[in-house]
């Protein structure tokens, strides 16, 4: 009995190694293709990567302008905001993390927006409440991306903040193409 359940513990292991091998392969995270593009990119004046073509363009188009890495973020994130709108934009948070080479310090920004007013500790202690819930009117704060668009933009940015939005503008009013995605 011993001998069966030894053989019948090796092909369940052996099984299970054979899937973990087979998984190991590269994938676009995405489509779920073999990954058949992507390679190591190197640049000299910098560099701008996002989570869509046209958004990245835009950024390194600012650069090309003189803008510095912030104005390029910034009007990343406003294009993402139109060409992703759940996952990015004016109705969200901000969080970013700065280094300024001129000075040699790191910049912190948190950007979420404040919860309401009347939102207090005592108002959670009054109502028995000894965390934020999950779901509901209660965890609901002001979107902050815009108010942290114009902190980084007066600390770090080059470019004027309208010539940031141009480029989103046009795609908002003469359309742009959407990915697959």
């Amino acid at each position: 009995m011993h001998n069966i359940l030894q053989k019948y513990y090796n092909y369940v292991l052996l099984f299970f190694l054979g899937l973990i091998s087979m998984s190991s392969h590269g994938f676009d995270r995405v489509t779920g293709e073999n990954f058949t593009s992507r390679s190591e990119v190197i640049a000299a004046h910098g560099m701008v990567a996002s989570s869509h073509p046209l958004a990245t363009q835009i950024g390194l188009e600012i650069l090309k302008q003189g803008g510095s890495a912030v104005d390029a973020a910034i009007a990343v994130n406003a294009a993402l905001g139109l060409m992703e709108p759940t996952g990015n934009g004016i109705g969200g948070d901000l969080f970013a993390i700065v280094w300024d080479a001129k000075t040699r310090k790191l910049y912190g920004l948190n950007a979420s927006g404040p919860a309401p007013k009347k939102l207090s500790l005592e108002y959670f202690q009054k109502n028995n409440l000894s965390e934020y819930p999950e779901f509901g009117p209660l965890p609901v704060t002001v979107p902050g991306a815009v108010a942290g668009w114009s902190e980084l933009h007066k600390k770090f940015g080059k470019l004027p903040i309208k010539r940031l939005f141009k480029p989103t503008i046009a795609y908002a009013r003469e359309g742009f193409p959407v990915t697959e995605t």
